[in-house]
């Protein structure tokens, strides 16, 4: 049996382009992660985190893989290897 795919987190809002095209990006890796999307308007610590820097897709340890746009190769590198993206 093959280990669960990691669960990314997608921090976006409600209206935004940008989110709405990262999330359409990320259709093609949707066999080797799972996404949870994260409104960051639900939250005021979330609001003052991320403000305007939307979308937002990060590790479940927290680091962040991109922002704005998708790297595809960065998300590659990342899911390849968790550890060599967290130095970047």
């Amino acid at each position: 049996m093959s280990p669960e795919p990691p669960q990314l987190t997608l921090y976006q809002r409600a209206g935004c382009h940008l989110c709405e095209e990262m999330l359409e990006a990320l259709a093609p890796w949707s066999g080797q992660l799972r996404l949870r999307l994260v409104d960051v308007d639900t939250s005021p610590e979330l609001q003052r985190s991320y403000g305007e820097l939307v979308p937002v897709l990060a590790g479940p340890d927290g680091v962040e893989i991109c922002r704005y746009f998708l790297d595809g190769e960065r998300l590659d590198r990342y899911l390849a290897d968790p550890a060599i993206s967290a130095n970047e």
